[in-house]
């Protein structure tokens, strides 16, 4: 009898093959048809932001800079950072070298705002892929769109370009297969954090030490020490060695608010939640997942990140524009998934209605915070038309030839970072911060300065703040027609091109 059943079980084997292989290509599929939506979702604003000269010097530029060195086989010097500036020594970010096959094919700052769209939308297909395989098709569908229209995504595709998007699908990644319980694949996801920006080694230290509370000690206490010896490695001795100053260029947001050190660990629960605004984002961080991816063990992975922020001294770091929460959109979503498995798995009524009223808050809570965040440009009119001022900047930028030394507004610099060497009006090539002193700057060695005086959208900028104030950039234009020889070429739309 056992063997007429084995005889029949090898048949059926041999039968279903061809089907089920269709059957369980469909789910992969529709996840990756997730990831080209959102490529494109993405995409689109990083492109209309270009094209609107909405795009920034600081950072756009700054990466474009870089990546345009590595693509020459270079140092990733950047102008724009300072004179003679190796951008490893601002942030420990080796990872951007990849994109420089892609910009010697393509030299545009184009490039890398796509390449930040495709990394940024892969990161879809493991935590959709886990949802289906744990809560079912439709919670997938839920997952990826809380993932994709997620507020944290949201603000980094509208703020230029960063080198997190690179970290966000390899957690994504990391997440699944911890999820799996496939501890080394876990470890070899999330190694390269490593090497896309220098507090990430933190989060790999994460990874190791919920490895190791998983039970496999050895192998977690492992990836937890080198992630924080690589961290320490990056700030204390790689970043120094590379930058001018030989320090840590953001140290200052690292100093004891408090004077001492252990008054400042003594009050840190405290200064975590305020001023209100570090308590809001805190709340915002995990709305998507309506706060019940609190649950799951997997939330402690967003603590390094959220710690760092909100005890740093710049108050950047603590609310929700840029691309500081990228990085954290795929920890709340794995951890919802994974707080309501056991709901899932247990079979009862009322836990799979606690599933489908958590998933339903999802989609409720993601729509609702929509229209405040910089995806909701793409349903504005203003976002598909151009303006006269638009048009009167392209038509002065292609008066300075390629090759060209200029020194440009903030918003002009990706417009001209591919073809011309660009430093920032009117620091010139020294640092901003170092300007807002008040040390003395150089006088301009540019060939041509381009100077836009319209304002700029306040986003994610407050009114009046980025880069400086107007009435200094003013005197600053005056100057090098007065004193440092430049002379007007053409001034339109309130923007004055001068060549020396």
């Amino acid at each position: 009898m056992r063997t007429i059943v084995s005889e029949v079980e090898a048949v059926v084997r041999r039968a279903v093959p061809a089907k089920t292989a269709v059957r369980a290509g469909r789910p992969a599929l529709l996840w990756w048809g997730w990831a080209a939506a959102l490529f494109l979702l993405y995409a689109a604003v990083g492109a209309r932001r270009q094209a609107l000269i909405r795009t920034t010097g600081y950072d756009l530029g700054i990466f474009e800079q870089a990546v345009k060195q590595y693509a020459q086989l270079r140092a990733p010097i950047a102008p724009l950072r300072g004179d003679g500036f190796n951008l490893l020594g601002d942030h420990f970010h080796p990872v951007l070298v990849v994109l420089a096959p892609l910009y010697r094919l393509a030299p545009s700052p184009y490039t890398l705002l796509f390449a930040q769209a495709a990394l940024l939308a892969v990161a879809v297909v493991p935590l959709a892929r886990r949802a289906h395989q744990v809560l079912g098709r439709r919670a997938a569908h839920v997952i990826a769109f809380g993932y994709g229209l997620s507020w944290g995504i949201a603000s980094a595709v509208a703020f230029d370009f960063h080198e997190v998007c690179f970290a966000v699908p390899l957690v994504a990644y990391a997440l699944e297969a911890l999820a799996l319980r496939r501890w080394r694949l876990a470890v070899a996801w999330a190694a390269p954090l490593l090497l896309v920006k220098e507090d990430l080694g933190l989060t790999l230290a994460a990874i190791g030490g919920y490895i190791a509370w998983q039970g496999r000690r050895r192998l977690g206490l492992v990836t937890a020490a080198a992630g924080l010896l690589g961290s320490a490695l990056e700030f204390k001795v790689l970043m120094p060695f590379f930058s001018p100053a030989g320090t840590y260029a953001h140290a200052a947001n690292l100093e004891p608010g408090h004077g001492s050190l252990l008054t400042t660990l003594a009050l840190a629960p405290l200064d975590a939640v305020r001023p209100e605004v570090k308590a809001t984002t805190l709340v915002l961080v995990f709305a998507p997942a309506a706060l019940i991816a609190l649950r799951s063990p997997l939330a402690w992975l967003a603590v390094p990140t959220l710690g760092w922020r909100m005890l740093s001294q710049n108050p950047f770091h603590w609310g929700t524009s840029f691309h500081y929460t990228a990085v954290l959109m795929p920890v709340v979503l794995a951890a919802l998934t994974d707080a309501l498995a056991p709901y899932r798995r247990s079979g009862d009524a009322l836990a799979r209605r606690h599933v489908r009223a958590s998933l339903a808050t999802t989609l409720a809570v993601t729509a609702v915070l929509l229209p405040s965040f910089p995806l909701a440009q793409l349903a504005h009119r203003s976002t598909w038309r151009s303006t006269a001022h638009v048009a009167a900047a392209r038509d002065l930028l292609r008066r300075i030839p390629d090759g060209a030394t200029v020194a440009a507004s903030n918003r002009l610099v990706p417009q001209l970072t591919s073809r011309t060497d660009v430093v920032l009006f009117p620091t010139y090539p020294v640092h901003w911060r170092l300007y807002d002193t008040g040390a003395p700057v150089p006088p301009p060695t540019a060939q041509w300065i381009v100077y836009d005086r319209v304002p700029a959208e306040s986003w994610p900028y407050p009114p009046g703040y980025w880069p400086y104030p107007r009435e200094r950039q003013e005197a600053e234009l005056i100057k090098a027609e007065q004193a440092y020889g430049y002379r007007v070429v053409a001034q339109r739309e309130g923007i004055t091109l001068l060549r020396r």
